[in-house]
């Protein structure tokens, strides 16, 4: 198979759930949008993300051993658009959201649907991508009876 482009049309198909993941490495915040999230196991509770090799946030994700995966509403698409780009400013890129803290010190996306917290059980290379295994250590629950963002057909929405 050599045409990622078409590839990326065929799973632009594959309805998912939006997250923004966040963590935090030497008093610096790290986010991303991610829709490559997926439960793994019940029993520990696991969790997976994938994150592109040559991102930033992999070089925090790489460094930190703890991260939150905030659930997004359908109202946080303008959230997940800006987590998603390419180059914005680290220094400020938390003050167009709201948000608060974790006891650690980790953004918490108000709004969400719920937060999971996680730590690092394994990293795995996939391709382009890292795949990052989490083991569940906290749930937290915020909106959630709220609409989950979804992203089909490269648009963000309710379902």
């Amino acid at each position: 198979m050599d045409d990622p482009e078409r590839f990326r049309g065929f799973m632009a198909r594959c309805a998912s759930g939006v997250v923004v993941v966040t963590t935090r490495v030497d008093d610096g915040d790290h986010a991303m949008t991610a829709n490559s999230f997926t439960s793994v196991s019940l029993d520990p509770p696991l969790v997976l993300f994938c994150v592109q090799r040559d991102s930033r946030f992999h070089a925090a994700i790489s460094r930190s051993d703890r991260w939150v995966v905030n659930l997004l509403s359908a109202q946080q698409a303008a959230a997940a658009r800006w987590f998603a780009e390419r180059g914005r400013p680290l220094a400020s890129q938390m003050e167009v959201v709201e948000y608060h803290r974790d006891p650690e010190g980790i953004a918490l996306l108000s709004g969400s649907i719920g937060h999971l917290t996680c730590t690092t059980e394994a990293v795995y290379p996939g391709g382009d991508h890292s795949i990052v295994v989490g083991r569940v250590t906290q749930i937290d629950r915020d909106e959630f009876g709220a609409e989950p963002l979804v992203y089909l057909d490269h648009r963000l929405g309710a379902p």
